[in-house]
């Protein structure tokens, strides 16, 4: 894996306006892994992609994290200042931030009389929920979503028929077979001391990076191309530092 180049990233920019993070985490990584189908990417696990989206933005922008997060008690606005290799404690023996590994494996668990083989959510699973509210459904769908199928005393039953102690360990088991990448930020209330967990959506986070960083390129761009008469493509191929020199010459 290598950090996203300048037209890259314009690229991702033009193909990732849409209402949700999951669309824009996979124009993300259709750029960043051409070789890959749009199909295959969409069926990664959500572990997988988000490792591989955390790794991805640490290249291209480097480690630091700055972003700003409200207190649910008071609503005061806390700045926050990370490092992004703090946000994980995957290693690449568990997820290869070089390689997507594309294959979803079936796993198979068995409590009892109930076997039910299963594989871990992806993205187009994540799609299909909707937005609903009511987390218990999302949780169900989901859980239906990854189950290959069920048997009790090896005869098939219906996801609906299985007790909620098997669909707790099918949840655990998942848990075991891949850890999903904690994402979770500890953060306290410098004004009322409220303690409380953000999940950071990191493909929604890269996003908005991308769309700020993209929204003042072309304005380099268009400066740099009025002033100069050079071709977009010609401004794109110079580093950012040499970019931002033509720049303070033409007083920008």
């Amino acid at each position: 894996m290598r950090p996203l180049s300048a037209s890259e990233l314009l690229t991702i920019w033009e193909r990732g306006s849409g209402p949700t993070s999951i669309r824009q985490a996979l124009a993300i990584l259709s750029v960043a892994f051409p070789e890959v189908s749009d199909n295959a990417l969409a069926k990664l696990d959500v572990a997988q992609r988000d490792f591989a989206l955390l790794h991805l933005r640490v290249l291209t922008f480097g480690p630091r994290i700055e972003g700003l997060a409200e207190c649910p008690a008071c609503h005061e606005r806390l700045e926050l200042d990370l490092d992004a290799n703090n946000l994980t404690v995957l290693t690449t023996s568990l997820i290869d931030p070089g390689n997507l590994i594309l294959a979803n494996p079936e796993t198979s668990f068995r409590l009892n009389d109930y076997e039910v083989t299963f594989r871990l959510p992806n993205s187009m699973d994540l799609a299909a929920l909707g937005g609903r509210i009511d987390v218990e459904i999302e949780r169900q769908q989901l859980l239906a979503a990854c189950i290959i199928r069920a048997q009790y005393n090896d005869q098939e039953i219906e996801v609906p028929e299985l007790p909620s102690e098997v669909l707790n360990g099918i949840v655990e088991r998942m848990s075991q077979t891949k850890p999903l990448v904690d994402l979770s930020i500890s953060a306290t209330c410098p004004t009322c001391s409220h303690n409380w967990e953000i999940i950071f959506d990191i493909a929604s986070f890269f996003w908005q990076e991308i769309n700020a960083w993209a929204a003042r390129l072309i304005r380099e761009v268009h400066t740099l191309a009025m002033a100069y008469g050079w071709r977009e493509a010609d401004i794109l191929a110079m580093s950012a530092w040499r970019r931002q020199q033509y720049l303070e010459l033409i007083g920008a």
